[in-house]
């Protein structure tokens, strides 16, 4: 990844002054700091697959650790970033786009309670919630530095040389997108029922299907409209899936609203007696990331 590796030698004297540490800090505390400082730089600049764009001492400067500490936990660069590298790995979604996702939920259905009151209706609201939550979530991870290192990290994972660092970030990246998906499912689970939803049962598939395949989409325009921005500026005027009138759609929300038109149906078990209408609006104007 760096190419041939050197002993980190050329120990610098540390500065008075500002270089001096009030505390020495633990070997996991040097840790810590140098790995959260590198990996908010590439959040920062963005991820390239040599990782050259990174200067070591300045996120020696920006963790604010002892220098001798760091060559003392790592004798040589590429073992640092081969520590980096297994740490961007870990991180699958920034928690802002789920928050702003709810918020969004939350705004929608406050704007649209009389929705709820028929099925045709319902069907309108859930219509709209996709329009507008799958472009908010298609604009924020094009818009995500963060979401774009990770979408590297699974493009280039197999180009690293180190057959053991390749299985460790293959295995991280794994535990990564099992952990998102099912919050997402989880998500989805709970709008569903409140919403009054269920699988389709001829369908065969799972909710965990169900969300794989609509994140397969997210993931595949955010991807394409990276390289071809058109893409993500591109709307149809439809009232596709129950909408109450025609709008602009994006073709992230065409997507993952057809995903759900295919396997959601309306459960004909719940009664929407008033109880039920006056619960349903109360949790969908609260409703918060996993019932948080």
């Amino acid at each position: 990844m760096q190419g041939v590796s050197r002993p980190m030698t050329d120990h610098r004297q540390e500065p008075p002054g500002l270089g001096r540490r009030a505390r020495r800090l633990s070997d996991q505390e040097t840790e810590r700091r140098m790995l959260a400082a590198a990996v908010a730089m590439v959040h920062r600049t963005g991820l390239t697959v040599s990782l050259d764009h990174l200067s070591f001492e300045d996120v020696i400067r920006d963790a604010d650790v002892a220098r001798s500490a760091v060559y003392r936990h790592w004798p040589y660069k590429d073992l640092f970033f081969s520590d980096l590298v297994k740490e961007l790995a870990k991180e699958a979604i920034p928690p802002a786009i789920l928050y702003d996702e709810y918020e969004l939920i939350r705004r929608v259905v406050a704007e649209h309670l009389d929705w709820l009151d028929t099925p045709k209706l319902r069907a309108s609201l859930v219509s709209e919630l996709f329009r507008q939550a799958a472009l908010l979530d298609f604009e924020a991870f094009c818009g995500s530095p963060q979401w774009r290192t990770y979408l590297a990290l699974h493009a280039t994972f197999m180009s690293l040389a180190d057959g053991e660092l390749r299985d460790q970030v293959q295995a991280a990246l794994a535990r990564s997108e099992q952990a998102r998906l099912a919050r997402i499912a989880k998500g989805w689970q709970q709008l569903a029922g409140l919403l009054g939803y269920r699988l389709r049962p001829e369908s065969g598939a799972t909710l965990d299907t169900v969300v794989t395949l609509a994140d397969a989409i997210m993931r595949g325009m955010v991807i394409m409209a990276l390289a071809t921005p058109g893409i993500a500026a591109h709307r149809t005027t439809a009232a596709p899936f129950g909408a109450a009138a025609p709008d602009q759609w994006s073709l992230a929300a065409l997507g993952i609203a057809s995903i759900a038109a295919a396997f959601l149906e309306p459960d004909p078990a719940i009664e929407w007696d008033d109880q039920r209408l006056a619960q349903v609006r109360r949790a969908l104007t609260e409703i918060t990331p996993s019932g948080d």
